[in-house]
């Protein structure tokens, strides 16, 4: 099993990214796949996440900037980051969950947010 994210980097407030992460090894339609970031001294906080029945969901603080969507062909999942905030900056990570919670993670991306 393998999950490989990247796109993440150094943006300014208020700029875009987006984060991709590719999966292998495991059969990526029936994962719900999930997209977590930790902050050095924070708690890791479940972004976004999007079943595999095409279910999504957000943290309150990233509606409506934060998109996940899903390439089952393709086996990615991508993040799109928008009106990013210092408060955004963690690494961020992919993670795959079966129906029992097992869970893959990938080795995370940074996203540094600052002018």
């Amino acid at each position: 099993v393998q999950l490989v994210e990247s796109g993440g980097g150094l943006v300014q407030p208020g700029g875009s990214l987006t984060l991709s992460c590719v999966a292998s090894g495991f059969i990526f339609s029936r994962y719900t796949m999930n997209w977590y970031r930790q902050a050095p001294g924070k708690e890791r906080d479940l972004v976004a996440g999007e079943s595999f029945g095409g279910e999504r969901n957000y943290l309150d603080s990233v509606k409506g900037r934060f998109t996940i969507s899903r390439d089952n062909d393709k086996n990615t999942v991508s993040l799109k980051m928008n009106s990013l905030k210092s408060q955004d900056a963690a690494v961020y990570f992919c993670i795959a969950q079966d129906w029992l919670l097992n869970e893959y993670w990938g080795q995370g991306t940074q996203v540094t947010v600052s002018s």
